[in-house]
This record gives C-alpha cells, structure tokens and sequence, in this order.
C-alpha cells in the first residue's frame, strides 16, 4: 500500500486544465496503491537513522560505489528534514527498494528525483514501478506538476521503464554530465546522461500508472523504411547510418554492462555513436517520441508540442 499520512492537503497545479487538481491526486494515489499490492510491497517515507542507514545500505550494495557513495545517511536526514522526498518500498520489515528526491525550480513546482534502486532479490516483481508511482502521488499532494531525473541513455532497459512504463519524456542530452564514476555499474565510461520529464497529470503518465503504456513498433518502423540513424552490426558494433530523415531510429546495445565488463573498447565507441546520433539530434531540436524495447529510440524531428506529441491533449 501507499503511505501518504504526512502529505498535507494541498492544492496541486495541474498539468491539464481538463483534470481537476484533486481528481488527479485521487487517481495517482489508487493507482499508487494498485501498483504497491501487486509487487507485494508497501511503500513509506523514511526518516529514522535505522531506516536510512538501511538505505545508505541498498544503495552500496547495488552501485558498489567505493569511497563515493551516490549518497549518504547524513544528505538524505537532512533532505527528509526539509520537506523533500525520502521513501522506501518494505516486504514486510525487509527494505527491498527505496528513491531520493529534492525540490528543484521552479521552487516547490518541480521534484528532482536523484536516485532509485531495488535489491536484486527483489527485482522483475515492479517494485521500482511500485516506487515512482507513491514519488508521482506524493509530488502530487505537495503541489509539484513535473519531476525529473537522469538515466544512461545506454541501458535500453531503463529507457523502456523510463519512457514507455512511467511515460517521461527526455529533454536534454547531457554528455559526461556526473564526470568519472567508477562504481560497479559506471566503470570508466564517460557518464552522458537524458534528462527526462515526467509531467504528473499529462496522458502518457496516466495511461502509464494504470497499465497501459503506449509502445512502439520499431519492426513495422523498419520495413516501411523509416531512417536508421544508429545500428546494431552482427558482432555487436555501433553502426552509424544517416540523420537525413522527419523520423529516426536509434539503437543501444542489448546489455551495455555487460559490454562494459567484457569489451570497455567497444563500450566506450557505443557512447560516442549514441552522442553524436541522439545527442545530435536532440541538440538540433528532435525529440524522443518513444522506445522499442527490443532497443531503439524513435526520434522526430521538431519539437514534441508541435507534432502533438506535447503533455496537453
């Protein structure tokens, strides 16, 4: 179940003039519920040192991080202490799952949501799905219309949850945009980074929160001969196409950590392939319609309001 009891009653600004701030709210707050009951989970804010060590814990397990933790105790105390989004997803007593948040500007209009992560034991059970959607009912209740947050653009996984299960949008392509992280997850590679938007109340989000995400059909894509911008070789190379077209198609690697473990050399040539493909056309105002999950984005030309693609219906 989903734990909002410290959420005050406020009135959120909605993102579509069509759905009334408390209608929104109620919705996110079932669906949050729905999505908490079928991965067996509840979801809560923490704010004890138990709880949060617990946290610091998950975190260090799953990134591996060494002297550089993504983030600490003390950082999510204080963030918690100001008002800002520290929650948790427990089987029973057991912590299987959290997500850390803080205001961004706008002020109290925007959520930044700077890090989430699921034990290993827990996961293909949509606990992390479980996780974004109490983050999206809680924003909601304290007043924020958008949240955003980074991901490596690399993992066709977390691009597919990201983008077709939550329906957020990128906006930003961020080359090398933490600097060198060399945790078990990073190693050495440069960490470019799309910054999605995820507005709350626009109809991909609501289509996402209730189970019924809007995938895409990259294989009809292709043998109606849509531009192939980037490509998959046999022997898992990047091959570069063309970025002459109105819609394109980009491909990732099918495990790109993998790759990093087995070849850096062809891991490393991966990312300068998607940054001059994708990162290339966002600059030139493209945007991201979607994600196959078979491992291709799907760019359009002009920007995503001016194709109707936009959070207004």
């Amino acid at each position: 179940m989903t734990d909002l009891d410290d959420a005050p009653t406020v009135t959120a600004r909605p993102a579509l003039p069509s759905v009334p701030a408390d209608a929104a709210l109620a919705d996110a707050i079932r669906v949050a519920d729905a999505a908490a009951r079928a991965s067996g989970v509840r979801v809560r804010q923490v704010g004890s040192l138990a709880e949060l060590d617990a946290v610091d814990r998950l975190f260090e397990a799953i990134w591996q991080p060494g002297k550089h933790p993504p983030v600490t105790t003390e950082l999510m105390r204080a963030f918690g202490k100001a008002g800002n989004y520290v929650a948790a997803a427990f089987d029973g007593e057991t912590l299987v799952g959290a997500c850390v948040g803080f205001f961004a500007a706008p002020s109290h209009d925007a959520l930044h949501s700077h890090i989430a992560g699921v034990s290993p034991d827990a996961r293909a059970r949509s606990v992390g799905f479980a996780l974004k959607l109490h983050q999206r009912a809680w924003a909601l209740a304290h007043g924020v219309s958008v949240v955003g947050w980074t991901f490596d653009p690399l993992v066709g996984r977390n691009a597919y949850f990201n983008l077709v299960k939550l329906g957020a949008r990128p906006v930003e392509y961020l080359p090398n945009f933490y600097g060198p992280m060399r945790d078990a997850l990073n190693s050495d590679d440069d960490t470019d980074r799309l910054l999605v938007h995820w507005h709350l109340t626009s109809p991909a989000a609501r289509r996402a929160g209730e189970g019924r995400p809007a995938p895409v059909d990259v294989g009809t894509m292709r043998r109606q001969g849509v531009v192939t911008a980037l490509a998959v070789s046999e022997g898992g190379e990047p091959v570069v196409g063309s970025l002459d077209g109105d819609t394109l198609l980009v491909a990732v690697p099918a495990d790109v950590e993998a790759l990093r473990a087995a070849s850096p050399a062809v891991a490393r040539r991966w990312r300068q392939a998607l940054r001059d493909t994708l990162g290339v056309l966002l600059a030139d105002g493209a945007h991201v319609a979607g994600f196959d999950r078979a491992g291709w984005y799907v760019v359009r030309r002009g920007s995503a309001a001016a194709s109707g693609e936009g959070t207004a219906s």
